[in-house]
């Protein structure tokens, strides 16, 4: 891909239609529990991404088989194989969240010895609840980098079980990524939040991927998760619905650039949170349709709003791209959290921001956006696939609008830039 890309500003509206490639959230979900299952499972529909090719490569080098098959759409995993899974492995996750989160809690419940690593900003994610969780459980990690941050070690005989506590507050990923692997201990697994949940509805996707492959967790408290032992999972043949977060940029194109925009094969009852991003645009103008093809946002007279993005939080900069375009400021909160993703999504999306001409006040747990006198600008993107999606969408309008290293989409969504440019064609 070209070091830069820029978008042609349009000026009539988008009447289109798209449909996003698979969920990463749902595919590394799957393929953990499909991993471990016993049988084969087929997941249909399943992502090609860096992130997903990283777990892909892990769960092999581990000795679970996994292929792809109907032009690299549906993963085949044959479960856990009859010979013994290796146990001793180095593991590069390059800068997938997901992928060290979930492995780091797999690997720790097997025998054996295994070292996770990835790039400079992965070793700057912090480990530390994840870390303490797993040890409270009877396994043995630890941080061989700086405050808790990867490279991690995992060398130990798996979980015994039991009870532990672990903060919300970070990351929803040392949950979920605990909750996978629970089902590996040798007793129930009690597992404590002990601070306000971050992205809770990814937590609700876990455990419906997990019920989906034959293992049931429950809420003893509203504050508590429990998983029962002993459970199996199950191959079975499971399907991947649309990206949510990657559906989000073509709602915000059409609130952007005005007309409407359908994703295909996601409704506002979709499993994945992300599609409560339509609230938003709603409550700033636009308007909503949901059939049994998909859900259409419709572009209407944008306002600002104040709105707590807590539970959609990697929707953040691409709502925050649309309120450059909104009649008065836009105030968004409870996010502190994505200070720690594959960027400083606060601090870094504000820098770039203010590129364009808009006035912005970062917060502690958020920013304000005030629209101004837009202007072109060269935009950095910090290896944050995000952070490229989101702010080309600003060259739908303004002139000159450049995006450095939109090659860092492959996290996610490698041919983001050719759908957005058909989207925009109306192909």
């Amino acid at each position: 891909m070209p070091s830069s890309f820029s978008l042609s500003p349009t000026d009539r509206p988008l009447d289109a239609q798209i449909r996003p490639p698979g969920s990463k959230s749902l595919t590394n979900r799957a393929l953990i529990c499909a991993a471990l299952a016993r049988g084969p499972s087929r997941i249909c529909g399943a992502l090609s991404s860096e992130d997903t090719l990283v777990m892909i490569e892990a769960l092999r080098q581990l000795g679970i088989a996994v292929s792809w098959a109907d032009d690299n759409t549906t993963l085949e995993v044959s479960g856990v194989p009859t010979t013994p899974l290796a146990t001793s492995l180095d593991l590069n996750i390059q800068n997938s969240g997901t992928t060290i989160r979930f492995l780091s809690a797999l690997l720790s419940t097997l025998s054996g010895k295994y070292r996770l690593d990835g790039t400079a900003r992965m070793q700057q994610r912090p480990m530390a609840d994840l870390i303490d969780a797993i040890k409270q459980l009877g396994g043995e990690i630890r941080s061989l980098g700086e405050n808790n941050c990867p490279p991690l070690l995992v060398e130990g005989t798996g979980w015994q079980g039991g009870v532990a506590t672990l903060g919300g507050d970070i990351s929803s990923q040392f949950l979920s990524g605990l909750l996978l692997a629970a089902p590996h201990a040798t007793e129930d697994v009690t597992l404590e939040i002990t601070t306000p949940l971050v992205s809770e509805p990814y937590v609700r996707m876990t455990t419906s991927v997990m019920a989906s492959f034959g293992v049931e967790v429950s809420r003893p408290t509203p504050a508590s998760y429990l998983v029962r032992s002993p459970q199996t999972y199950h191959g079975v043949a499971y399907q991947v619905d649309p990206d949510a977060s990657a559906a989000s940029y073509f709602w915000a194109a059409a609130a952007i650039a005005g007309g409407k925009v359908t994703v295909l094969d996601l409704t506002a009852e979709a499993l994945q949170g992300d599609v409560a991003f339509c609230d938003c645009l709603q409550s700033m103008g636009c308007h909503l349709t949901t059939t049994k093809d998909g859900l259409t946002v419709e572009a209407g007279p944008l306002n600002g709003i104040t709105v707590d993005m807590n539970a959609i939080s990697d929707t953040v900069q691409t709502l925050a791209v649309v309120a450059l375009f909104a009649e008065g400021p836009t105030r968004i909160t409870n996010v502190a959290h994505i200070r720690h993703k594959e960027s400083d999504r606060i601090g870094d999306l504000a820098r770039e921001l203010r590129k364009l001409g808009a006035t912005i006040v970062e917060h502690d747990d958020g920013l304000t956006i005030e629209p101004g006198s837009l202007r072109a600008a060269e935009l950095d993107t910090y290896e944050d696939h995000r952070m490229a999606m989101s702010l080309a969408l600003a060259g739908l309008k303004v002139p000159g609008v450049i995006i450095n290293d939109p090659g860092c989409t492959a996290k996610t969504y490698p041919d983001y830039f050719q759908d957005l440019e058909r989207v925009v064609r109306g192909d």
